[in-house]
């Protein structure tokens, strides 16, 4: 079978297909998903680029030896030198599923780990409906807003809840897990109990694959540190003079670390949930000057982190166990059928366990001032509705130009009802349009005449949740002189060939802004596209980890505005659930400063910091119900939040898309979960 032509693959796994182990070396530097083996030769993508003006000469089309390679290139793929990371539906969630190099299972759903020859003879297996690459998970988007050398006159996130003096005992039998990226300082003073030795219980670094420590029991790799470990680099730190983080060394221990930062505002001593043991763990999200091509930083190894969470707090006896993610992507279709979202919700029916995720940074649409240009990273939603049958609509997406060479690949995915029929067709800026790509059928690395590489997968009944899904990518030249993602407005033709409904939703996969490379004439990026003010939709832009049905998701609120960050992501989800649940402060908090013996603190802003917040906060209720002897599933937790919550000043008890139902009370909710499982008889016959 040619490779990943089977109808089981599905969006960016069909697109790899037939690409030369060169240009799939340079799409691993962008995919967190994807990741060169060790035996992979190619030298790591930086020799110098120039952008080639295909408009004042002959197309590259034109160049049979350019030609001829490719065409080799693309039907020669390189499946044995390039690691992938699925998920794969199956038929039987009751079959324990094997194969490939690393599996785990949650009911019908497991991630997968092998080449892209092992990951191809997958469709042969009957066990398995579907199967697609894991989305690459993305560094948190924190601002930060300096660092703070005295405390004095300052609060903590947990300076509030402590004098409330209510029945939670801090949290003391409950695990803070908290998957983030940066580091985790489990020597600042943030995270030492009183006889001087750390709170965090664990660290699983899943980027340390050099054996300095064991992988943890259930999972071939990473490292995990324990609490003894860590507690003795620091008891041995003042007689060896090295600080106790390098005697136990992480993958990442950025100064100023986003996962310190979350840590110390969930469950440090200054934060909400202060008795708490800690768990962290690290995503493989590498600093800039390390090779992301070796690494996987997705989604598939988010659901291990969780599931490790999980199960160190079942491990321990603890009474409940709350997790924070405040890691995002834009991916999917923003239901709670997404793998990764089947997983997490399917984690979340135990009781005694929560699961909290950031909003997201997404909710600008306009620049504030005429150097602001954090609206690129809020346009990242449209939607509209096809009329009628031969009736069209067009959507305007924009990649980068002016002096960037965007040479990442650009995503979008739009989905729509399983009742319609759309086609599709893109023109690039100053071009024609493309093939019209009617439904069910595709177009693969097809060769612009600009050097821009088009994939475009029109798939009807998406097997998670029924419904059709146009996916489209923009890739840059990558064979000879690379050549960026054309630069201007690339226009989408939806056409409706057979409207019943003709509703639509389309999300730009998140792209973080990184500079890759520096000459004379350019700089080249990874860049993010984004919609013209015409076609982005200010509304439905939570980050799609956030969109489960039983995860709690945070949005940012500034407390000293008494109004939400211009940043914070909305909702609702596509399918028109209520998401955000909540919002928490998020904006200026104060928190541990990792990394960085001169100054402590650091104030943050982001829904990153909104999220911790409500974790540690959920811990503490936990902890109050296990009082009366009751284990509250995250179901009803998030009743809880939902019904405790204060409308914003001006702003009803009604949901609102930014806000969800108002501002955290910890108050209330923490006397709610105290009063949990308590029923009186009003009467008797």
């Amino acid at each position: 079978m040619p490779l990943f032509e089977s109808d089981k693959f599905r969006g960016r796994l069909r697109a790899i297909g037939r690409c030369s182990p060169e240009v799939n070396s340079a799409r691993a530097e962008f995919d967190g998903s994807l990741r060169l083996s060790e035996k992979h030769g190619v030298p790591k993508f930086k020799a110098p680029v120039q952008r080639t003006d295909f408009s004042q000469q002959d197309s590259i089309k034109t160049d049979a030896a350019v030609v001829g390679a490719l065409k080799k290139g693309k039907n020669d793929a390189a499946v044995d030198e390039i690691d992938a990371s699925v998920f794969a539906i199956l038929r039987d969630g009751d079959e324990r599923f094997a194969g490939g190099k690393s599996v785990s299972q949650r009911d019908r759903v497991c991630t997968i780990r092998g080449t892209l020859e092992e990951i191809n003879a997958l469709a042969e297996d009957e066990r398995i409906v579907s199967i697609q690459l894991a989305d690459t998970i993305h560094s948190p988007v924190a601002q930060d807003d300096g660092l703070v050398e005295s405390t004095a006159n300052r609060s903590f996130a947990g300076d509030g809840i402590a004098a409330l003096n209510l029945d939670h005992g801090d949290g003391e039998d409950i695990l803070i897990g908290v998957i983030d990226s940066g580091g985790f300082d489990f020597a600042h003073p943030d995270f030492l109990d009183e006889n001087g030795d750390t709170r965090f219980v664990r660290i699983w670094d899943q980027g340390q694959e050099d054996g300095f420590r064991e992988h943890p029991k259930d999972f071939d790799y990473g490292s995990e540190i324990t609490d003894k470990h860590m507690s003795l680099a620091i008891n041995k730190s003042p007689s060896i003079g090295l600080p106790p983080q390098l005697l136990e060394p992480q993958t990442q221990m950025s100064p100023g670390s986003h996962a310190t930062h979350v840590a110390s505002i969930a469950a440090g001593n200054s934060g909400v949930c202060k008795k708490a043991k800690i768990a962290g763990v690290l995503i493989s999200l590498l600093p800039e000057d390390n090779d992301r091509r070796r690494s996987f930083y997705d989604s598939a190894r988010l659901a291990h982190a969780v599931d490790y969470i999980l199960q160190l707090a079942d491990d321990l006896k603890l009474k409940g166990v709350s997790i924070n993610i405040s890691l995002g992507t834009n991916g999917g279709p923003h239901d709670d059928s997404a793998p990764v979202s089947r997983w997490l919700d399917s984690a979340l029916t135990k009781p005694g366990r929560a699961i909290c995720v950031s909003a997201g940074n997404a909710g600008q649409e306009a620049p504030q001032h005429a150097q602001d240009i954090g609206f690129i990273m809020g346009r990242i939603h449209t939607s509209g509705r096809i009329a009628a049958t031969g009736l069209e609509e067009r959507v305007e997406m924009v990649v980068a130009g002016s002096g960037i060479e965007d040479i990442s690949e650009n995503e979008l995915e739009i989905w729509y009802q399983p009742q319609d029929r759309i086609s599709v067709e893109i023109k690039p800026p100053g071009g024609l349009w493309s093939t019209r790509v009617p439904p069910g059928e595709f177009i693969r690395n097809e060769m612009l005449p600009d050097g821009t590489f088009l994939s475009i997968f029109n798939e009807l009944y998406d097997a998670s949740n029924g419904c059709n899904k146009i996916s489209i990518y923009m890739s840059p030249f990558l064979e000879g002189p690379v050549v960026g993602v054309t630069p201007g407005v690339w226009t989408i033709k939806l056409i409706g060939e057979e409207i019943r409904d003709g509703r639509y939703n389309g999300w730009i996969e998140r792209d973080d802004p990184r500079e890759l490379l520096k000459t004379q004439n350019a700089a080249y990026w990874q860049f993010p596209s984004f919609f013209t003010q015409g076609s982005n939709v200010d509304s439905s832009s939570v980050n799609s980890l956030a969109c489960g049905a039983r995860i709690v998701c945070v949005a940012n609120y500034d407390e000293t505005a008494g109004k939400m960050n211009i940043t914070s992501s909305q909702g609702p989800t596509r399918d028109g659930r209520e998401k955000p649940d909540i919002a928490a402060p998020g904006t200026s908090i104060l928190a541990a400063n990792g990394f960085d013996d001169d100054a402590l603190w650091i104030e943050k802003t982001g829904t990153s910091m909104a999220s911790p917040y409500v974790a540690g906060l959920v811990g503490l209720m936990q902890s109050a119900a296990a009082k009366n002897k009751v284990e509250m599933t995250a179901a009803q937790i998030i009743g809880m939040l939902r019904r405790t919550a204060a409308p914003l000043p001006g702003h009803s008890y009604d949901w609102r898309n930014d806000a969800g139902y108002g501002a955290v009370q910890a108050e209330g909710a923490i006397r709610e979960a105290l009063a949990a499982g308590a029923a009186k008889e009003v009467g008797s016959m």
